[in-house]
């Protein structure tokens, strides 16, 4: 009840000079208009650059399989045939982290239509979660594949701008087929126009083909066969379920020993992959990503104690830093800006509150004789002064808010409405209020009531 007459007494105060009131204000719904508006701007650009970041690769990670030895010099990652499209799938499942997943197997062949030729620099067998990772769900005209495709090696594709340009022509691709060593391939979809990458590499310049159909068909590997990186990605033995002849069909299953026979009667499906390409949520979980693989791969690959990681998994460290020291420098670039907005908002509440404080000394006195003891009239100023920036603080948000809506509007930059930075204000509005309000109240407080009764 106290605390209500406070306040009620405050803003009775405050009416008595309404224009000196918003006056004084004015300096805090500038500087916290300032706040909002800049950190919903530059969080809407710390967000367009994150995703374009991302859209780069800062959260995409490449497991490779393991490498092999021969006479005591390793012959590289991915020489040994350790990573399976399973593993692929239970890491989706189970790594929290993951935003999506997918094998991959390349290979490097000419593409024909008509009497035109290309060969793209990338030929890369894989599933549809692919498009999900290099952000390209959004094609240019016609739709993707599907998981259906995928285990039944429909020869479908998509092909980049880069190859429409240089097989069509201008003209449109859908519906048409290419051949890709002597295996027809229908196209489905064209991918949006991408350019080039960091590296100056054209991303349009690619064959993308579900991952069954570049192993089995394309590069004409058998199941057991090692991964087509390993042996030099040119798949070179062809199509080879679509030999003409039944006695060339080749041997889906690799070949078993004897023992492997008496042991396990039941055949065991295998096909290896060159490697996957995963994408972490966002940029910060690409650590907690690989983490929940490792673990995952090694009990996939029944790898115990300190036995070695058969698998290599690597991650784009340095774009995610360059990612954190943005996003940390704008940061700190917005919170200088709020500090010198509210010091200078808190600086004129100061000054205004002592002018009052002098104004209604006789009133001070008054009350101190009528029995108002110091912290009552302490309690009263430091009332005054929280109220005036919390109502400068509401029409900062408001401003701010409306000011960032407009920016949008006509200047066509991101904007993200930050409810943590609103909330920010309120909090920081009634600290600068009671910090810059204090000192005005406690002189308010220590006055003497005679001195103050026989103030002119």
């Amino acid at each position: 009840m106290k605390v209500y007459r406070t306040v009620r007494s405050a803003f009775k105060a405050l009416r008595r000079n309404p224009m000196r009131a918003m006056l004084t204000t004015l300096g805090i719904v500038i500087g916290i208009s300032s706040v909002i508006a800049m950190m919903e701007i530059g969080q809407g650009s710390s967000a367009s650059l994150a995703k374009r970041i991302a859209s780069m690769g800062a959260n995409v990670l490449m497991i490779m399989p393991g490498s092999t030895s021969s006479t005591g010099a390793s012959q590289g990652s991915g020489s040994m045939a350790t990573l399976t499209p399973t593993d692929c799938e239970v890491m989706a499942k189970e790594c929290k982290s993951l935003k999506a997943i997918a094998p991959l197997v390349r290979a490097r062949t000419q593409i024909v239509y008509g009497n035109r030729n290309w060969q793209p620099n990338q030929l890369i067998g894989t599933t549809p979660a692919f498009l999900e990772i290099r952000d390209w769900k959004k094609l240019a005209s016609g739709q993707a594949f599907t998981d259906r495709d995928v285990l039944s090696s429909n020869c479908v594709c998509l092909i980049g701008q880069t190859v429409v340009k240089e097989l069509f022509e201008g003209a449109s691709p859908i519906g048409r087929e290419i051949r890709v060593n002597n295996v027809p391939l229908r196209v489905v979809g064209v991918l949006a126009r991408k350019g080039a990458n960091m590296m100056g590499m054209d991303q349009d310049d690619i064959l993308i083909v579900p991952w069954t159909v570049v192993k089995f068909r394309i590069a004409g590997s058998t199941l057991g066969n090692a991964n087509q990186s390993a042996s030099g990605g040119s798949g070179s033995s062809g199509n080879v379920l679509s030999k003409p002849f039944p006695s060339d069909a080749p041997t889906l299953y690799p070949a078993r020993s004897s023992t492997q026979t008496e042991n396990s009667p039941m055949l065991v499906r295998f096909a290896s992959v060159d490697s996957a390409m995963a994408a972490a949520k966002s940029a910060q979980q690409v650590a907690s990503a690989i983490a929940e693989m490792k673990t995952v791969l090694r009990r996939q690959h029944n790898l115990k104690g300190d036995k070695a990681d058969d698998f290599d998994i690597r991650d784009a460290a340095e774009m995610s830093n360059m990612l954190s020291s943005t996003t940390e420098m704008m940061t700190g670039l917005l919170l200088c800006v709020a500090m010198i907005s509210l010091v200078v908002g808190g600086v004129g509440i100061m000054n205004i509150m002592l002018v009052s404080v002098t104004e209604r000394t006789r009133e001070i006195g008054l009350r101190m004789a009528v029995g108002a003891r110091g912290r009552d009239i302490l309690r009263q100023f430091l009332v005054e002064a929280i109220t005036l920036c919390l109502i400068g603080g509401a029409l900062g948000i408001a401003l701010g808010h409306g000011g960032s809506k407009l920016v949008e509007m006509f200047m066509r930059w991101p904007v993200e409405t930050s409810p943590t930075a609103i909330a920010a204000a309120v909090i920081v509005s009634a600290g600068v209020g009671m910090a810059f309000g204090f000192y005005p109240a406690w002189k308010a407080s220590r006055l003497d009531p005679i001195e103050a009764l026989r103030y002119e």
